[in-house]
């Protein structure tokens, strides 16, 4: 059966965290690099809304038919639901999944809006830049304080939500670098320091030839 393929951005917050997933669950995906600006027309067969991340599972009960997978939390919960060696959806305490899946949910639908205005206030230099990054502090103060109390985000073990968030949250320290690195919030910038020093980041953000140009995919997540 052929490998799972992947079409994916390198800098996209939702392609990265799909990645992240793949690689924590070491499933096999072949990775195919896009760009934005020239997308390959087998990608927008599977997927005419032509965002990424996209993932392609051929179907063994119904060939030709492939399941077609293009929201970024459901990339990760599918490589997940397949293999979890780090017990990162709480198949120890089931209860703790749904508050999970809230936290992740909240800085998809409220964050992520207040994180867009923020970079476009920066871009175009508007005097609504403060507004927009204060608005995104409300959210950076509350995990600030659950770090001060807990290693995690969840607790004294990396879980989901920490993978799930961790592309805005770099997002948002890259906006203006020399405020971030001054601001009050030293428990949450240890915690992203650490994501991004680590093994597992460096192997999500390998950039790969475009699929475009040299019709090749590369393997991940073994």
């Amino acid at each position: 059966m052929p490998q799972p393929i992947l079409y994916s951005l390198q800098n996209c917050p939702y392609a990265m965290r799909a990645r992240l997933g793949i690689l924590l669950a070491k499933q096999p995906v072949m990775i195919r690099a896009i760009d934005l600006r020239n997308k390959p027309p087998e990608m927008l067969v599977v997927s005419p809304k032509g965002t990424v991340p996209v993932l392609v599972v051929d179907n063994t009960e119904s060939p030709g038919q492939p399941t077609i997978i293009d929201e970024s939390l459901d990339i990760m919960l599918w490589a997940l639901s397949l293999s979890d060696p780090d017990d990162l959806l709480y198949s120890d305490e089931p209860n703790q999944l749904p508050s999970m899946l809230s936290l992740i949910g909240r800085f998809d639908n409220e964050f992520k809006k207040h994180l867009e205005n923020y970079k476009s206030a920066k871009r175009y230099h508007e005097k609504s830049k403060t507004d927009h990054r204060q608005q995104c502090e409300a959210f950076i103060i509350e995990l600030d304080n659950r770090l001060s109390k807990q290693k995690y985000l969840m607790g004294d073990k990396l879980r989901l939500v920490d993978y799930a968030i961790l592309p805005y949250l770099r997002q948002f320290a890259r906006v203006e670098r020399q405020w971030y690195t001054q601001a009050p919030y030293p428990h949450l910038q240890h915690w992203l320091k650490q994501h991004l020093i680590s093994l597992l980041f460096s192997k999500a953000m390998i950039k790969y030839p475009l699929w475009l140009d040299h019709q090749q995919s590369f393997l991940i997540g073994k």
